[in-house]
């Protein structure tokens, strides 16, 4: 993942800027630093790393979807085959009970 090196002294004088004293200004840049690790990911760094994780995302959705598809063809069938055994018991049981 590329990065970005922390600029601590445009840090330190933007907060002197802002009113904080040279001996502030410097412990938050010290403490900034060690907090981050002197190191910002660039948004296209962040792009780059989502990237792969997107296109398995895409790739396992169409898989779910040709799943579903599938799926439901098969209810639709199970559906039909149903239908006709309860029309056959139907039909034993009307010619039980008519037999003309």
């Amino acid at each position: 993942m590329s990065t970005v090196a922390f600029d601590t002294l445009k840090f330190v004088e933007r907060f002197e800027a802002g009113g904080f004293t040279s001996a502030q200004a410097k412990a938050a840049a010290s403490a900034f630093a060690d907090a981050t690790g002197e190191q910002l990911v660039t948004r296209q760094a962040l792009r780059d790393e989502l990237s792969p994780i997107k296109a398995d995302l895409k790739e396992t959705e169409f898989r779910l979807d040709a799943k579903l598809t599938k799926m439901e063809g098969e209810l639709s069938l199970l559906k039909w085959m149903l239908g006709l055994v309860i029309a056959g018991i139907l039909a034993l049981v009307l010619k039980a009970y008519f037999p003309h």
